[in-house]
């Protein structure tokens, strides 16, 4: 449950216990936290006893703070080691002011050396404040070598020092979607030959320097050999268009610095062999401020206080430095465009990753290390893996599917780089199991419905799927045009095109489920409700879209069959109670009933069901369940983790799983009669 103010500020002490102590000075100070508490409760606890250690990866500084925000305060209250590198300087125009620019103030003249330090001095101080309760909190900044041939300023929070900041301090791009050469982009598609650095007033590289795309890559993929991380968090690198062509939903620094991301991901797997394993976790940027709110109101005035605390909104020259403490653009609104109210990934949130094959044995798919990585557990309760699928480029997230022999599928989104920009590309791919229990054959491409990356920059879902009675797939996903499309499998194997199925607006992943009679149904989410597609009979073509009237979801949706018709699982807006409704399809076009509170206050991301166990995050970020039409809270656990929760309901049970920051899988099994789950690593 979210936490009163005193409760708050007995956790900062517990946290900080030891250490506040090391600088006096700043004794003495209200911290942005402390104002923060006055203001109402907060909704952050410590959390996880899962090992690991993340490493963030973004294109500007604050970006973390909008967007992988409030995940990144569970990891550092939690001890999670983590390093947050920017790879530009997010020197924009540089004025440092609120609401305005140079035009708006001829007295303030631009100085983009002077606003970058202000910048770094915001995270600093918001970092110091998530992790110590104190913002002023020390930092030791030094310079340090580059894979890529330059120099990077490196931060060490002195009282935590499991907590790091790389500042690669390269230009931005300096417009949202400008056609400028000189940017993460000119020099991603090959239009500059280097991207030049644009070092701040007072960073302690003194020596400007310029990565060509390689050395760029080599440089991030050098930061990522250092740290050894097991979770790596980045921006979307398909983030699509409003409307054909339109302009990016998202800024192309944090589109192209994505892409630079994934490329020295897919380096970083393949030249260090001695690593720990890796899972990636995108989040959506910009595109949040047309959608539904997904963070409560407690957890997002939490997020806001620590965006406050960025942006300097007090004026206070608390830190001493003539460039400014905190970056004034964000002062005048520090919820951006509604950023601070929601956090969604944009990539690895459905819940079907998960299935039973032959009796009694389970078979759970993840991407690790740019892979597709399984555990199976034999019906006597071993678990063994993860054993990985030949192929690289999995995107993260996975779709599991039963066929009716016991043969387990599973289907991903795959991203060719190419070696030329022309040749990025997302796809469909497909493996099966050989026989029941084998092993599985090679990827077999379906394809993908964009003609170009540029038309909508390759921003498809992960694939749904659904199999017929003679065990034939057919995979849903939603376009870059927010449309559904499908590709079904014919007698020999391969697959069709990809059809029309129609719809607008879809938002993140379509869902599907088999009623009892053996009906199809597919779900999508809309800003503004949910879209539904069903089968009048088993063997009719599906038909769609119907308005359900359903009201507006957080986005991530969750299906279930439920006796003659399907369960759907989303959340409230503004909210984070998990909400459901059954939706039954007997006379062709869908009944819906009335929505009904399904237990689960406060939290965000998909839900896991099965049999009446729902399982997702609390507002704490950890993995939590509770029960159908049970208590409304959360029965909660002490680890976070990335993605969403699969579950599996079984004789004796539901064995729900989650990945959690350390790549290992973890379950646990809650009898047909609840109790307290007990999470352990899967494979001891």
């Amino acid at each position: 449950m979210p936490l009163t103010r005193r409760r708050f500020a007995a956790l900062l002490t517990v946290l900080t216990a030891g250490t506040t102590g090391v600088f006096a000075v700043a004794a003495a100070q209200q911290t942005s936290a402390e104002a923060t508490q006055d203001k109402g409760p907060a909704s952050v606890l410590p959390a996880s006893v899962t090992a690991g250690s993340v490493v963030q990866v973004v294109a500007h500084p604050d970006d973390d703070l909008f967007f992988m925000n409030p995940d990144l305060v569970r990891s550092l209250l939690a001890g999670t080691p983590v390093t947050t590198a920017y790879l530009t300087s997010g020197e924009a125009d540089g004025v440092n002011r609120a609401n305005g620019g140079a035009a708006k103030d001829p007295d303030q003249p631009a100085d983009r050396a002077h606003y970058a330090e202000a910048r770094q001095n915001g995270i600093r101080s918001a970092y110091a404040q998530m992790a110590t309760g104190d913002r002023t909190s020390a930092w030791r900044r030094t310079v340090i070598p580059t894979a890529g041939g330059g120099q990077a300023e490196l931060d060490v929070l002195i009282a935590k020092p499991q907590v790091n900041l790389v500042w690669l301090q390269m230009r931005e791009a300096r417009s949202t979607g400008g056609d400028n050469p000189d940017s993460l982009r000119g020099l991603w598609n090959g239009r500059i030959p280097a991207l030049a650095s644009q070092l701040t007033s007072g960073t302690p590289v003194k020596q400007p320097f310029t990565y060509g795309k390689t050395q760029l890559i080599q440089t991030i993929s050098g930061v990522l050999e250092h740290y050894r991380p097991t979770t790596i968090r980045m921006q979307d690198p398909t983030p699509g268009r409003y409307g054909d062509p339109g302009k990016y939903t998202d800024h192309q620094d944090h589109m192209y610095g994505a892409r630079f991301v994934q490329a020295a991901t897919a380096d970083y797997a393949e030249r260090v062999k001695d690593r720990p394993r890796f899972s990636v976790q995108n989040y959506l940027g910009y595109h949040n401020g047309t959608l539904p709110h997904a963070l409560d109101p407690q957890t997002a005035d939490v997020k806001t206080g620590f965006l406050k605390t960025y942006a300097w909104q007090d004026g206070e020259n608390y830190c001493g430095s003539p460039s400014g403490c905190g970056d004034r653009k964000v002062a005048g609104n520090p919820t951006g465009k509604n950023w601070a109210q929601s956090l969604r990934y944009s990539r690895g949130d459905l819940t079907s990753w998960m299935t039973e094959g032959t009796p009694g044995r389970l078979w759970a798919f993840a991407t690790l290390d740019g892979q597709t990585a399984y555990w199976t557990r034999t019906p006597a309760g071993v678990w063994t893996g993860p054993a990985l699928l030949p192929g690289t480029g999995i995107d993260p997230g996975a779709t599991a599917v039963r066929l009716p022999d016991g043969r387990v599928g599973v289907l991903a989104t795959r991203t060719t780089l190419g070696s030329v920009p022309v040749e990025y590309r997302r796809e469909v791919v497909y493996a099966v199991q050989s026989a029941p229990d084998g092993p599985f054959g090679p990827w077999q491409s379906l394809g993908t419905p964009e003609r170009t990356d540029e038309e909508g920059t390759s921003a498809i879902s992960s694939p749904s799927a659904a199999v017929d009675a003679n065990g034939l797939v057919t995979v849903y996903l939603r376009d870059s045009r927010r449309t559904l499309r499908a590709s079904t499998q014919q007698a020999d194997g391969g697959f069709s095109e990809w059809h029309r199925a129609g719809g607008e607006d879809l938002q993140s992943d379509p869902v599907t489920a088999v009623d009892s009679a053996g009906r199809r149904h597919v779900y999508a989410t809309t800003t503004k409700s949910v879209l539904a597609w069903t089968q009048p009979t088993p063997t009719a073509p599906l038909v769609g879209p119907f308005e359900t009237g359903l009201p507006a979801t957080t986005v991530p949706l969750t299906a279930a069959p439920d006796g003659a018709g399907v369960r759907l699982y989303f959340r409230r807006p503004d909210s984070g109670v998990v909400r459901t409704a059954l939706v039954t399809a007997t006379s062709g076009k869908p009944q819906v009933s009335s929505v009904a509170e399904a237990g689960g206050r406060a939290g965000y991301g998909a839900v896991g069901v099965a049999g009446r166990l729902v399982a997702g995050r609390a507002d704490t970020g950890t993995i939590s369940t509770t029960g159908l039409g049970g208590p409304p809270a959360w029965t909660e656990s002490a680890m976070l983790y990335a993605g969403a929760p699969g579950a599996v309901l079984e004789p004796s049970g539901t064995t729900t799983a989650v990945l959690g920051l350390d790549a290992n899988l973890h379950v646990t099994t809650t009898p047909r009669t609840p109790t307290t789950p007990t999470w352990h690593r899967a494979v001891r």
